[in-house]
């Protein structure tokens, strides 16, 4: 048995990560601290001190564990890492999980090439952006006005081997491949795309502009019609990215954040060279009773953590807790000097102004928005409740299964609250009674398995004096909706039954087009009006479990299929294989990715990546000469 009491006097005097478990043994807290022995302690004491999720937090605590570091700077890198992968119920999270898309210039390479990546790694080649809004655009203007090869050929090492490709019979590539360009005069052009990276567009401009002269000189009206097009996109981009700094030319990030109740919005304004190339937002929510410098410490960790590239300074709208520390975080990150500062007036001010008023709109806006939804959606639960004659309906679990002529059964569970998803109540399973095809014993053994859970989990709460919002299956619902007529609800009726459980069950019936047209209950078909807020919250709820059910069925499914294929290609050991699933998910999307895409992989290199590209693009055959792609399609 966990003593709290007894363990907390073993804390070291010393820094490190703390790790607070429930009785489930979920992680359900990650923190940092510089003394572990102060800090944990702090929880324990002076409950009426802490904000109400920090009380709750507390309440839901079983045992706790710690890692002690050498340094508070270490013991940030470790909270960080831990956070991202157990993603704990009481830490602030971001809601959104964007990877943003940078320019790679290889200029480590010969001849190089200009490309978009979503990772950064240390091998010589040079990384701009991020540009969230027009990458393409920019990529798509600089291959056209300095022609730039795109192919992974190995220069200077294949010149000849391959006649030219496309790119070049259109004047897209000047064909290094075969010996048409020289280093040198190919080094050129990679340096007037890096000065326009750098953020000099005025010399892509005045390129363009000759080159239209020119073509219309020669009387190629059509080719001068093309670079105006050119011009005008140049243009444009230029115009987005303006921003008038005359104090640098750093690169920089401007955060600023506006909360209402218990969410928040952050604004992140990049500013590259002295220009802004990008902005996006991110939502958070639990943020009540927070403090402000609480919530963009938790952001700048959570955010830099994720994203390839560190700016030499972060310019944040208000206080940073633990800024000290997280600059020299974000300076380990960065592999360079990172400053982390709170400007109070100036241009730098006036810039994080604007963020704010970004971040203020784009709250409104879904504040509103939100408002006017929650109140449609209130209304059709209402209305179902009195359709039903159940009364109040809270939260409602929707059941699907999902296979293949009997292969890889998985069901779903998924759950709405107040009309609204709530994906971490989501729950998968993997039928394991039988094999074959049979949906009414597979939704027997699902529901079996997740109401046995429940109540399981609801002595173990009891017996802890928790409530039961805190297991994994310990809440039931006011109404289960069964994705079929009386059938279904029939198996769950029986399934209920058998574990002494009384909740309303209504199943969702079809007409002949595979439209719901009435909810069966208590042996009654009820009629739905098809143009009422109540049947397009019960589509969305059907649709939304036949998704998750579906895509769980295809990760199996894939995964099965990549593990197979992957087998085969040589240089694809046990640890490239699963990171290739980790990243791709799909078969498709491994065959059709790119060497560099591939070679950007967690454990890939360019060989091994080299490796897979072939074989997908010799159709697996293997030394037997069987194709063992086919086989596993099929």
């Amino acid at each position: 048995m966990f003593n709290i009491q007894e363990e907390l006097k073993k804390l070291p005097a010393k820094p490190g990560v703390y790790i607070m478990h429930n009785n489930l043994d979920e992680v359900i807290y990650v923190g940092k601290a510089v003394i572990l022995k102060n800090r944990v302690r702090q929880y324990f004491q002076n409950p009426e001190r802490h904000t109400a999720k920090i009380r709750k937090m507390v309440s839901s605590i079983d045992h706790f564990e710690y890692i002690v570091t050498d340094s508070e700077v270490e013991a940030l890198v470790l909270e960080c890492n831990l956070i991202k992968e157990y993603r704990p119920k009481y830490n602030t999270m971001l809601k959104d999980d964007k990877s943003y898309p940078y320019i790679r210039v290889t200029v480590n390479e010969a001849f190089p090439r200009v490309m978009m990546t979503r990772q950064m790694k240390r091998d010589g080649s040079r990384y701009f952006g991020p540009y969230p809004n027009y990458i393409r655009d920019m990529l798509d203007l600089i291959h056209k006005v300095y022609g730039i090869r795109n192919c992974t050929r190995n220069l200077p090492q294949d010149i000849g081997k391959e006649r030219p490709c496309l790119n070049y019979q259109i004047g897209r590539c000047p064909a290094p491949c075969q010996g048409y360009i020289t280093e040198e005069e190919y080094r050129k052009r990679i340096d007037e795309v890096i000065r326009f990276l750098d953020g000099d567009t005025d010399a892509i401009t005045t390129e363009i502009e000759r080159r239209m002269q020119a073509a219309a000189e020669r009387l190629e009206f059509e080719e001068a019609a093309s670079y105006r097009d050119l011009l005008a996109t140049a243009r444009k981009m230029n115009e987005q990215q303006k921003i008038n700094s005359t104090e640098s030319l750093e690169d920089r990030d401007y955060i600023a954040m506006a909360r209402a109740d218990d969410e928040a919005v952050i604004q992140v304004f990049f500013v590259r060279g002295g220009k802004l190339i990008g902005r996006e937002h991110f939502e958070i929510n639990d943020v009540r009773g927070e403090e402000k410098a609480q919530i963009y410490a938790e952001f700048i960790k959570q955010y830099y953590a994720g994203t390839p590239f560190v700016p030499r300074e972060v310019m944040v709208q208000g206080e940073v807790a633990d800024a000290e520390v997280i600059a020299s975080y974000l300076t380990l990150r960065r592999g360079g000097k990172v400053n982390v500062t709170w400007p109070k007036r100036g241009e730098k001010a006036k810039l994080i102004e604007l963020a704010y008023q970004n971040a203020s709109m784009v709250l409104n806006k879904d504040s509103e928005r939100n408002k006017r939804e929650m109140a449609r959606t209130l209304g059709a639960l209402r209305d179902l409740g009195k359709l039903l004659g159940i009364g109040e309906i809270h939260r409602v679990e929707s059941y699907d299964i999902s296979n293949t002529s009997g292969y890889e059964n998985v069901g779903s569970m998924v759950v709405f609250v107040d009309g609204k998803p709530k994906n971490r109540d989501y729950r998968k399973f993997r039928i394991k009674g039988f094999k074959g095809q049979n949906d009414y014993a597979s939704m027997e053994e699902v529901l079996t398995r997740r109401f046995t859970h429940g109540l399981e989990e609801q002595e173990k709460l009891k017996e802890s004096g928790l409530a039961n919002s805190m297991g994994k299956f310990s809440e039931f619902p006011d109404l289960i909706l069964m994705d079929g007529g009386r059938g279904q609800v029939n198996i769950c009726l029986a399934v209920l039954e058998k574990l002494g459980i009384s909740l309303p069950v209504a199943g969702l019936v079809k007409d002949d087009h595979h439209r719901t047209r009435g909810i069966y209950y208590n042996n009654v078909l009820q009629p739905i009006d098809t143009s009422g807020e109540m049947f397009h919250l019960i589509t969305r709820i059907q649709d939304e479990t036949h998704r998750f059910a579906i895509s769980y069925h295809k990760l199996l499914r894939s995964k099965d299929q990549v593990k197979s294929i992957l087998d085969d290609i040589p240089g694809v050991g046990e640890k490239r294989r699963r990171a290739l699933m980790r990243h791709f998910v799909s078969l498709d999307a491994i065959k059709n990715a790119s060497e560099e895409e591939l070679a950007d992989v967690e454990t890939m290199n360019r060989a091994s990546a080299k490796a897979v590209y072939d074989f997908f693009r010799t159709g697996g055959q293997t030394e037997g000469g069987k194709d063992k792609t086919e086989d596993a399609e099929d």
